[in-house]
């Protein structure tokens, strides 16, 4: 299975769009972006105006920026999970059941991370008695 590129415009300015607003540069130029609305107070007689364009402007970055970063998390998410999926399917000593676990009602995978849980307790326990914790315990 040989993966693509995204044709989406939208995927791919998002991620550009991540990649760039994650960066030192980004941080540094929004940085002089306040220092420079911050100077210009004075000349604008700290005005009802002069605050309401950065609040207007951040306001629309910051609203802009939470669907763009949801979507690279998302995908990023999914991406790692599919990860562990294979991860889980080729090895044959593992579980399938563990299998897209993130689509389980809520009360089945509480009882299932208990189980595991109760196996790293155990774990811990040999540890502590100076034992090893390595091993393949029954899950």
């Amino acid at each position: 299975m040989r993966p693509t590129k995204s044709n989406s415009l939208f995927t791919r300015f998002a991620k550009w769009t991540a990649r760039m607003a994650g960066r030192p540069i980004s941080f540094n130029l929004a940085v002089a972006l306040i220092a420079g609305w911050a100077i210009t107070g004075p000349l604008f007689g700290f005005s009802d105006t002069w605050q309401l364009v950065i609040n207007t402007g951040t306001t629309i970055v910051t609203f802009l920026m939470v669907f763009l970063i949801q979507n690279t998390q998302n995908r990023d998410s999914e991406a790692i999970q599919v990860k562990l999926d294979e991860l889980i399917r080729a090895n044959s000593d593992t579980h399938n059941a563990l299998l897209d676990l993130e689509e389980l009602e809520e009360e089945e995978l509480d009882r299932i991370r208990l189980k595991y849980e109760k196996l790293a307790e155990k774990a811990r326990a040999e540890l502590r008695r100076g034992n090893s914790d390595k091993g393949k315990p029954e899950a």
